[in-house]
Order: structure tokens, then C-alpha cells, then sequence
């Protein structure tokens, strides 16, 4: 099996407001970099889409060390708060609807192909690649061409 890591950030300029994310993938040596903007999301759904965006673009199943620098994300995994959510009905700890849950669903289908090792990062500390992804997700953020975030949108 490949291992590959992947760096992921996400970022929303007000929240909500507008969002990007950042992901580099690594594998023996190649970094390819990866970024998308949108007109109206939040800072939590741009983390998830980035870690997403990077595990969808593997092509085949591989050993994947993921960083970021969310507690949401690497703790809804590595606590199992996603596994209590499920259990609930998609609801959270105050029985409510968890929000993100089309986002999440499509993460747990990419953790069934991959093997993922969830890995947190300091934000804004100086972390090569993580710095970097921040400058992608802004980047994309203020960009043109940015996407509507129907998954977003649609649960206003």
C-alpha cells in the first residue's frame, strides 16, 4: 500500500462568509497542491471539505497520514465522536442535529477505503506545510470563480 501524506486547511474570511481550502498531497517526494474557493461556507465545513478533497484524490486505497490543524475534524475521528453521533441518529451530545453530516458521511466512506491517521497541527506556528495550505485556502477564499456551497446553503 501507497502512504501518502496529506495537509489540509481550511478557511473563512467571516463565518459565515467566504471560504477556501488547502490540501498538499506527498508521496515520494511530489507534492501536488490543491485549493478551491466559495462564496458563502464556514470555517469547520472548509476543514472537512479540505481533508475530503485530499483522501477523494487518491486514486487507489492508500496509507494516508492526514494533518491538520482542526479540532473539529481530528477529533470527531480520533475521540469517535462520529461514531457516537451514528449511534444517536446524527445527533449531538446536547440531541441535536450534527451539523456537516453530508461532509462527514463522505469522510467515513473515504476512511472504509484508506487507512487514515489523523494528525493535529498548530495552526499558524510556523509548520512548513501547513502555512502553506493556509495560504492556499486564503488564497482560493479571496479568488474568483468561487462555488456555491450548496451543502451550506442548504441547511440555512
Amino acid at each position: 500500500m501507497k502512504e501518502v501524506t496529506i495537509y489540509t486547511d481550511g478557511a473563512c474570511s467571516g463565518n459565515p462568509g467566504k471560504g477556501g481550502y488547502g490540501v498538499i498531497l506527498s508521496y515520494m517526494g511530489r507534492q501536488k497542491e490543491l485549493s478551491q474557493g466559495y462564496e458563502c461556507t464556514t470555517n469547520n465545513r472548509m476543514e472537512l471539505l479540505a481533508a475530503i478533497t485530499g483522501l477523494e484524490a487518491l486514486t487507489e486505497p492508500c496509507k494516508v497520514k492526514l494533518w491538520s490543524d482542526s479540532k473539529y475534524l481530528i477529533d470527531s475521528i480520533n475521540k469517535n465522536w462520529i461514531v457516537s453521533w451514528q449511534k444517536n441518529g446524527w445527533k449531538n451530545s446536547k440531541k441535536e442535529p450534527v451539523k456537516n453530516r453530508e461532509l462527514f458521511e463522505r469522510l467515513i466512506e473515504l476512511l472504509k477505503i484508506h487507512q487514515v491517521e489523523l494528525c493535529w497541527v498548530k495552526g499558524h506556528d510556523g509548520h512548513v506545510e501547513n502555512e502553506r495550505c493556509d495560504f492556499l485556502a486564503t488564497s482560493a477564499a479571496k479568488g474568483e470563480n468561487l462555488l456555491t456551497d450548496d451543502g451550506y446553503v442548504n441547511n440555512i
